[in-house]
């Protein structure tokens, strides 16, 4: 009996898995308020020096001559020119207080708003690193509870910080949090779910991060002060931490561990709620013992991030997934935290973003069940491609035009890390399984971390910081076929299974 079959046995895609789901997503609807969040904690509102109209730089002496309409001609000297250090007056009209303006983060130190990003992003990857392997020796549940736990508090701390270097430690503190939520919520969904569901558990979990963005661009509207909107995205993380503990640890974990005694206390406890007590109380340790060798033989062996490189059909997957995991987030994050320059109100913007994800999401569903998950994941990356490059050819003034093809781009981008996720989640056996998650997340914050900086090429070629995004994702797309196809195949629990499929 294969463990696929025990989730049959306790009752399949039941009472449980539905609740189970659910209680799962809900952190992940915030998750995109924290990605995206300085898209207006750290919007740049219209600002100009304290008394004169510049915006970065003053009169050094009074300009009474250029009250005359009749002068023609001024002396160099009496035109000279310093920084704002009388300070700024900012256009509060539409957003009352945001770290740009609390800190006067423009024109000299302009720059520091990209690098309090960055420095967020570092965080989610040092943290896909240490909660990938932290969650396969420690498991799913305990680390999904602490890391809510950190998110609530840091990112709290980061709504009253004082000064900007204590914000950028409690953003890089809470982007770790992020990626220990964002890893173990798919995996404990992936895990708990029967094969022929895991798509549209899949989808689920990728419109719930869709539907982040809507919330995030309301709480926006209604709350303009940044304080007030990095708590509002914040506190929630401490009912998450609350209700964390009903959940129910992965069985597959527990077997992989040797734990059979709790694994079989979980099996029956899901049975229980699925009205399957009596077929649960049916289940014995030697029936798991029987059922589970390959289970319990492997974790008899250590595994480490080594084995995702160490056989050839593992190895081949991880350079893969690799391509396709940085060019996603790269591409993503350099379309995604650039709303300020599209001309129209930001929040309509981030809700067009996100509602494009709505139909994406909904077509790569559609693929992904019924083509498969590597053609999805492939065209998905062209045709994001595409579209960024298309833009290249499309004149300054046809703005409408140019959204629009950012916005199928962004749409293609949001498609591709649905099927990403599941995709990923599927390729790698159990017994690496977060180890893997953790190294494509890894990858993942590599690009969000380099897609600012991919904007100062502009400076050298105004098209070139498109070039670059356009190219990552069709290169990507072209290595997405050498992945193996995994729709209607049952999860691989070690790596042998890997190298004979």
């Amino acid at each position: 009996m294969t463990f696929a079959e025990l989730l049959e046995q306790v009752g399949s895609m039941g009472r449980f898995q539905i609740i189970h789901v659910t209680l799962l997503v809900l952190p992940i609807l915030l998750i995109a308020s924290h990605n995206i969040l300085q898209n207006f904690t750290a919007a740049t509102p219209g600002h100009h020096c304290h008394i004169q109209p510049e915006k970065c730089l003053r009169f050094i002496s009074a300009q009474w001559q250029l009250l005359d309409p009749n002068a023609t001609t001024t002396n160099g000297t009496e035109m000279d020119t310093e920084p704002c250090v009388d300070g700024w007056i900012y256009d509060k009209s539409v957003f009352t207080s945001t770290i740009i303006t609390e800190w006067d983060l423009v024109c000299g130190s302009r720059t520091l708003k990209q690098m309090a990003q960055s420095i967020y992003m570092a965080g989610v990857l040092v943290g896909a690193i240490v909660f990938g392997s932290l969650s396969d020796k420690f498991g799913r549940k305990s680390l999904l509870i602490s890391s809510c736990l950190q998110m609530a508090i840091t990112g709290s701390c980061a709504a009253f910080s004082s000064n900007f270097s204590m914000y950028c430690v409690f953003r890089f503190l809470t982007g770790m949090a992020l990626s220990g939520i964002n890893l173990n919520c798919v995996s404990l969904s992936v895990e708990w779910t029967p094969t022929k569901l895991r798509a549209a558990v899949g989808m689920v979990t990728g419109y719930s991060y869709s539907i982040g963005q809507f919330i995030l661009a309301g709480l926006a509207y209604v709350i303009p002060d940044w304080r007030w909107l990095q708590l509002a995205v914040s506190v929630p993380y401490f009912i998450f931490f609350f209700y964390g503990w009903w959940f129910t640890e992965s069985a597959r974990w527990l077997a992989t561990a040797g734990k059979l005694n709790q694994a079989l206390k979980e099996l029956q406890k899901v049975a229980r709620i699925n009205g399957r007590k009596e077929e649960g109380d049916k289940l014995s340790v030697e029936d798991l013992r029987a059922s589970l060798q390959k289970e319990m033989s492997s974790a008899k062996s250590t595994h480490t991030a080594a084995d995702l490189v160490r056989t050839p059909s593992v190895r081949r997957i991880s350079w893969c997934l690799c391509f396709v995991w940085f060019s996603t987030s790269f591409a993503y994050y350099g379309l995604a935290m650039d709303l300020q320059n599209f001309g129209v109100s930001i929040y309509l913007i981030q809700v067009v973003y996100g509602a494009v994800d709505i139909p994406a999401k909904l077509i790569g569903f559609f693929m992904i069940s019924f083509i498969g998950r590597r053609v999805t994941q492939a065209s998905a990356l062209i045709l994001a491609g595409l579209a960024i490059l298309a833009n290249i050819f499309v004149p300054q003034d046809l703005q409408t035009l140019r959204t629009l093809l950012a916005v199928f781009g962004k749409g293609c981008l949001a498609a591709s890390f649905n099927c990403a996720f599941l995709y990923t989640g599927e390729l790698y056996p159990t017994v690496i399984r977060q180890t893997g998650m953790g190294f494509v997340n890894t990858l993942a914050r590599v690009g969000g971390i380099v897609a600012p900086l991919v904007q100062m090429t502009s400076e050298y070629l105004p098209s070139l910081p498109l070039i670059i995004y356009g190219a990552a994702p069709i290169v990507s797309g072209i290595a997405t076929c050498f992945l193996p196809e995994t729709r209607n195949m049952p999860l691989p629990d070690t790596i042998e299974d890997v190298e004979r499929q």
